[in-house]
């Protein structure tokens, strides 16, 4: 892949289809648009839809911690709960 740098914003108004095409083929990794010698762009591919599905699901994996002695599976009340006798707030 390569890297199209200083592209103007003139010259991407007259090539921007084509520059798309080749954004979407992978042709080009990313396109840099300026106007009057400043950036005011950047163009990229998106992420494939299995880097987005890995971004998303799991992403906070081994940010939380457990102490050893906590069973998450333990009851926590010894008391019924009052919404089975229609108490919902009490």
């Amino acid at each position: 892949m390569s890297v199209i740098n200083l592209f103007s914003a003139s010259d991407f108004k007259a090539h921007c289809l084509e520059l798309l095409d080749r954004i979407a083929d992978r042709a080009v990794d990313r396109v840099t648009i300026t106007k009057r010698g400043r950036v005011v762009g950047v163009l990229v591919p998106p992420d494939d839809d299995a880097d987005a599905v890995r971004g998303l699901h799991g992403f906070m994996r081994g940010s939380v911690t457990m102490p050893a002695n906590v069973d998450l599976t333990a009851p926590i009340l010894d008391e019924a709960f009052t919404a089975a006798d229609g108490i919902l707030h009490g």
